[in-house]
């Protein structure tokens, strides 16, 4: 389930319109940064493999005599090439590949900051973790000082 503790006068997880965010919004915007995380992450895993590919593929083509056929896949359709034309494309292939996953692993540590401030933000915690920083039970003072937003708890 759902908690949300009330954080007393102040500016309770206000936004930038003014508005308060309610623990539902919160609750959903989080999810939906953490969905867009494992979405670069995702993506950046299988470039990964495909840029295995390539490499295990101009090492062995390194080898073999440049005038011999090999054959591409192009659109769906197998072509006969020789290994001179191949080895250059598959090596600039490789290249683009690295500048995407390094945009992409940057676009992932952005994204992890984004998540971090707005889990801070609204003092987020995940189900069967710990809050380190409880805050008093008692005293309304003691929580109202904070200033800071309710706390909510997602699964």
């Amino acid at each position: 389930g759902r908690k949300m503790a009330d954080s007393g006068k102040g500016r309770s997880g206000a936004t930038a319109g003014g508005k308060a965010l309610t623990a539902e919004q919160v609750v959903a915007r989080f999810n939906r940064l953490r969905q867009e995380q494992r979405g670069l992450a995702s993506k950046a895993a299988e470039l990964e493999l495909e840029l295995n590919e390539h490499s295990l593929v101009i090492e062995t083509l390194r080898e073999v005599d440049p005038t011999r056929k090999c054959y591409r896949m192009v659109g769906g359709i197998l072509v006969e090439r020789t290994v001179k034309e191949v080895l250059p494309a598959l090596e600039n292939n490789k290249e683009q590949i690295s500048k995407i996953i390094e945009t992409l692993n940057q676009q992932l540590q952005a994204k992890g900051r984004e998540l971090n401030e707005f889990r801070e933000k609204h003092n987020i915690r995940l189900v069967g973790e710990e809050d380190p920083k409880q805050p008093p039970k008692e005293g309304a003072e003691g929580a109202g000082a904070k200033g800071g937003s309710a706390g909510v708890l997602v699964s």
